[in-house]
This record gives C-alpha cells, structure tokens and sequence, in this order.
C-alpha cells in the first residue's frame, strides 16, 4: 500500500479518538484467558497485534467472541488451557510471543510458538534465558535466541530476576509464569516500565508486593474474570498530537486517552518543548487514568531526553525525532538501544527517514541527535513494514515541500487501522 501526502499542511484542528490501549488489551486477554468465568473487555483494540493474541488463544481452547461494531470482548476462561493441535502464530506481535511463552512455560502442554520475518529476527533470549531459571523447558534458533520456540511445559519454581535492561514484555512475562510457580517470583527493573500487568493482575484479585524496586507474588494464584473498559492507546494518539505539535496553527484533542504515569513521557516532554498542552475531563478506567488531551501548536525548542524517561516514551521515539527536526537547537536522546530489536532497527530507520527527507540527523549506538530548524523536502520512503515509522513518516511528509510517498503503509494496521483517514479528518478541519 502506497500512500500519497502533500506538504507542507494546512492547520489540524478538531477532536479525534484512537484505538484501544493495544498493551492494556493483550494484557486482558491473556488474564482474562486464565480467569475461571466471564470476562468482558470494552474498546478492545481492533489493530492486527491484539488479533495475534486472541488467534493463538484460540488455538489455546479459550472460547471469545469480538463484537467489532461496539468492540467489545467477551472471554470464557476456564483456568486452564488445551495443547494446541498446530503452530501458534504470533504474526507481527512481539508482545504476543513474550507474554504467552511466560504463560506456557508453566502450563502441562507442548507448543511452538513463531511469527513473522520481522518477529523470527527479535530476541527473544532476554524472556527464555530468565524462563530457563526458573526450570522452564525452551528451544529455538539461534541457540535458544530466536523463534521459532518450541516450549514444553513444566512446573516452574519461583526465583528473583534483576533485570538488565527495563522492559514491560519481560517483566510480564516473567509475572505471568509466576502465578503457575510454585513459590516466591520477584521482578527488579533499572527503571519503571509500563505496569499494566500489575494494575490488571492487582485488580482481578492476584496479591503482589512492592518493595524497594522489587514486585512480587506468590505462585499458585489465580485471576478472578476481568470486567474493564481500554483506555485510547497513548502511543497511537502520539502521533496525531505530533502532527499538531508541527503544523502552525493546528490545535487538536484527543478523548478518553490513558493517562498512567509510565506512558506519559511523550507529553511530558512535548510540554518541556513548548508545545500547548492541557488535560481535561480526568477520570479512570478501573485503575487506569484517562483523560482528554489538548494540543496547540506553539514554537517548539530542542531538549534532552535521558536514559531514566526512554521507558516512558520508548514507542513514541520515531515520532518525536519528526517533532525534533521542527524545534529550535539541536536535540539529543541516549540510553534508547532497545530501539534497534523492535519490528525493525528504529534507530536505522530513523536516519534514514529524516535524511531522506533533508534533515540532520546523527545515529549513535543507543541514540541520535537531531539539529531542527531545516526544512524538508518530499520524497520516496520506506515505512519497513514498521507501523510506528509508516506513522512517523506520514507526520514528517506534513512539514516537507512536495509529495512524500510512504511505501508498505498498510502495515499501520497493526496498532492504528484508521490511522490514514483520522490524520485526514484533521487535516481538513472534520475531526468529530
């Protein structure tokens, strides 16, 4: 799918809602999948990631029904899941593989679980070598690095994972094997990440402990059905904030939008940079907060971004590297090494999305540093097959002279379906 956008753009105004929180949604499922009973899920998001995870449940002998029209999910769990018959799919969805291999680890069953090109080249070593202390029974690629993975389950025993490296699949995973453990499993990250698992688990009555850096929780515990309403995704919503924070005279808002504190980096510092931003309406989603965000446009500056904020805004950063090029100085982000193991190496395509485009940009190891203020120019570029960067690009193609042509576009349907016409809603002042 080409995509055809001509710049520089008039102001975006109007209001606009986005897709289902997509991590809060996989998260559901799978609780939701080992919950005896019920469970019901409203504003289920309707993108191709969570559509991985319910196939493979599915797969699973767990019993939903999607109501796509008012997109509401409805789980049967029965506490328990049946050996699939064939292969599980994980399709484009990292989330989906790491996750579930937590749940099967522990589970009496033997299953494979792969994906696409893109996922078969994720490591996936960093959840099957923790696993694997905890007596887990794994075998992939790669000496154990790469899916295919080949999971045969067994009874797991608790045990403390500090972990390297911040990440909210790990740490999920690494929970989620732990209700089947049998004793004490400990979680420590170097900095917080998204905590949509403890929230959900925490609420659909599983007992976890906090303490200094530390969470955990006793095995042999399970959930109780889950009866929630998805917050509006942050990470998809960014990007239409980022197409008002970039285009003069746009002002935009966007509903019922989650507001945890893990997943606000990316306002935080538009904020830092000048950008226009209010929150109204705040309420919450059971233990989500939620609220509409405003955004108007102002005269943006060039800023820093740590290490210790990546985890805040670590799908955010294609996006706000487009943003970058729009500010005064010279901006600069380090400690973000994880963006080169995501559905493609970001921090490569980021260079060459902006340089093709006329912007300076420097790629370092864990980063880059982008000098604003130069214009851009249209031209041909690639999305590789990365909905996050095919985003990126649409909001970059918003600033350059010409037309930009984005190729394999289609691939936003994997977080944001109605990417394309919500950005063009905006742009001509019909957003609803």
């Amino acid at each position: 799918m080409l995509v055809n956008i001509e710049g520089p753009s008039c102001p975006l105004r109007g209001v606009a809602e986005v897709p289902g929180d997509k991590s809060i949604s996989h998260r559901a499922a799978l609780i939701a999948a080992l919950a005896p009973g019920k469970s019901c899920i409203d504003n289920f998001s309707p993108g191709r990631d969570n559509r991985s995870t319910l196939s493979c449940l599915r797969r699973l002998g767990v019993r939903w029904r999607l109501d796509t029209s008012a997109g509401q999910l409805v789980v049967h769990g029965q506490g328990r899941l049946v050996e699939p018959a064939s292969v599980l799919d994980c399709g484009n969805s990292g989330t989906t593989m790491r996750l579930l291999a937590g749940v099967l680890a522990s589970r009496p069953l033997f299953a494979v679980l792969t994906g696409d090109g893109s996922l078969r080249g994720r490591p996936m070593d960093r959840v099957v070598r923790p696993l694997e202390a905890m007596g887990a029974r794994i075998w992939g690629r790669a000496q154990h690095a790469l899916a295919p993975l080949a999971i045969a389950g067994t009874e797991l025993a608790g045990h403390s994972h500090d972990l390297p490296v911040s990440s909210a699949q790990v740490k999920s995973c690494l929970l989620l094997a732990g209700l089947s453990a049998r004793g004490l499993t400990r979680v420590r990250e170097p900095a917080p990440s998204r905590d949509h698992t403890e929230l959900m688990l925490a609420g659909s009555g599983v007992v976890l402990g906090f303490s200094n850096g530390w969470i955990q929780l006793e095995g042999g515990q399970t959930p109780s059905p889950v009866e929630l309403r998805v917050p509006g995704d942050p990470s998809a919503a960014a990007f239409l904030l980022a197409a008002a924070a970039v285009v003069p005279g746009s002002d935009v808002t966007v509903l019922r939008l989650g507001l945890n504190p893990t997943r606000t980096g990316f306002l935080e510092v538009l904020r830092h940079m000048g950008a226009g931003i209010s929150i109204t309406n705040r309420t919450s989603y059971g233990r989500e907060p939620v609220g509409d965000v405003r955004l108007v446009h102002r005269p943006l500056q060039a800023v820093d971004i740590p290490p210790e904020t990546i985890p805040s805004l670590i799908d955010e950063l294609p996006v706000w590297a487009v943003v970058a090029t729009q500010a005064r100085g010279v901006s600069r982000v380090v400690g973000a090494r994880e963006l080169r193991f995501k559905e493609t190496d970001r921090l490569k395509a980021i260079h060459q999305l902006l340089a093709g485009l006329g912007a300076e940009v420097e790629v370092t190891a864990d980063g880059f540093a982008i000098e604003g203020g130069h214009a851009l120019a249209a031209a041909e570029v690639a999305s590789h097959g990365d909905h996050r960067m095919a985003m990126a690009a649409a909001v970059a193609a918003l600033c350059a002279r010409g037309e930009t042509t984005i190729r394999d576009a289609g691939c936003v349907a994997v977080s944001f379906p109605s990417f394309f016409p919500t950005l063009d809603a905006l742009r001509t002042g019909a957003g609803s």
